[in-house]
């Protein structure tokens, strides 16, 4: 038995009776074994973008299915609809009947040919078109880009803002440490969007920093990279002189790497090496790295701090996960306290408390934690890295520059 798979179809029309067109190609998708059709969008019209000029306006809509095809297979089926519905390739980007792209496949990114059919997964360009992004936020809020980390409603309301968007943090510096994937590489880009210069933090791979390094520089900013395994206490203090000495001067800090005992041969290990590395590196480094880097903000006469702490670490949870994460975050979030005493007035520091944040452990989760998120969550879903990043940025910036000691909870208004 295969499990079916949720994917997402952008459907457009700008030749004939456009209307009629589309709403035969959803009953066409309706027709085929494998797929489901669980809900579609309102059809809006929009301007053509790009190709060539006099060309009419198109209908767009989209569509979620519960698939049990491969995503080429699934492909297959939506250049069968198009062809019989009039579709004529001819011109890019020129007038169509139909035209039916595969947006999302679940969480899967994919850059493949399979049977003639060449396949890229998320659709290399869905973020920048609202006339994409509109009809899929109506029928798929919170469904995630599995490449950028953001809800396709975060995506949607960045493109609905101009583009004069708040540069707050134009000409500063920032160090986010696990900064390669998920919560950190979020932050990154969001200080790198606000105009921030940033330095990536990895433990090994140098081909994800330099990723993450790349998109961060597509923000305008100078981006660089710096590896270090900080589960090693004598790498914290390099590393802090390192970063130093690389960027000149750091006016942004954030301690975001942590040790992942949830997923991999991690999973696995003992509750004693489970709690040797989360207190060296969620911890430790967190510590050593703060007083190091702090003593330097605050000859320099400013700077901010901010630690990564964990809501439930307060409340409690049950069982040998909730007594690692609730001890070694639980300790973060009090060493805060007391380090925006020492360092105050000329340093902040303010530590992040994220709920259930959908990071490569809540991908995989099953459908009990799935649910138990929800039933927890007044939001009614999961958090996003981009929701940890947009804290971040708040407590980064001048905005928040009466703010300091603080544990401030992102938890969609779970108080448990």
């Amino acid at each position: 038995m295969i499990n079916p798979i949720t994917a997402h179809i952008a459907l457009g029309s700008n030749l004939g009776d456009r209307q009629a067109t589309i709403d035969a190609a959803v009953q066409s998708l309706r027709n085929e074994a494998g797929i489901e059709v669980i809900r579609v969008s309102s059809y809006i019209e929009t301007a053509p973008v790009g190709g060539p000029s006099g060309q009419g306006a198109y209908l767009n809509a989209a569509a979620e299915v519960r698939t049990t095809l491969s995503p080429f297979a699934l492909m297959g089926v939506l250049r069968r609809i198009e062809c019989q519905l009039g579709r004529v390739r001819t011109e890019r980007f020129g007038p169509r009947t139909l035209d039916l792209d595969l947006l999302l496949f679940g969480m899967q990114t994919i850059n493949a040919e399979e049977a003639r059919i060449a396949l890229v997964v998320p659709h290399p360009r869905m973020h920048e078109r609202l006339f994409v992004l509109e009809p899929l936020a109506e029928i798929a809020p919170f469904a995630v880009h599995p490449v950028l980390g953001s809800t396709i409603k975060d995506l949607r309301d960045r493109l609905r803002t101009p583009a004069v968007a708040s540069r707050a943090l134009t000409g500063l510096n920032a160090v986010v440490t696990g900064s390669t994937s998920g919560i950190g590489k979020a932050i990154a880009r969001t200080l790198a969007r606000a105009g921030a210069n940033v330095l990536i933090h990895g433990r090994r791979s140098q081909v994800a920093a330099e990723q993450t390094a790349a998109e961060c520089r597509g923000e305008g900013v100078t981006a660089t990279t710096l590896l270090s395994d900080l589960s090693d206490p004598s790498n914290c203090q390099t590393f802090a002189v390192a970063a130093w000495d690389q960027l000149g001067a750091i006016d942004i800090w954030i301690n975001n790497a942590g040790a992942d005992t949830l997923t991999g041969e991690a999973a696995c290990w003992s509750f004693e090496r489970k709690l040797q590395e989360l207190w060296a590196v969620d911890v430790r480094a967190t510590m050593l790295l703060s007083r190091a880097i702090g003593d330097r903000m605050k000859r320099q006469g400013r700077g901010a701090i901010i630690n990564m702490g964990w809501d439930q670490a307060e409340t409690g949870m049950e069982g040998d996960s909730g007594q690692l994460f609730g001890v070694c975050k639980g300790a973060v979030m009090a060493f805060t306290r007391s380090l925006a005493l020492s360092l105050a007035p000329e340093v902040r520091v303010n530590c992040l408390a994220p709920g259930w944040i959908r990071t490569a452990w809540g991908e995989g989760a099953s459908s009990v934690w799935q649910e138990r998120v929800l039933r927890e969550t007044p939001l009614k879903r999961w958090g996003m890295p981009d929701d940890i990043a947009q804290a971040a940025l708040w407590l980064a910036s001048p905005k928040a520059a009466y703010i300091t000691g603080q544990i401030v909870r992102v938890n969609g208004g779970a108080v448990r």
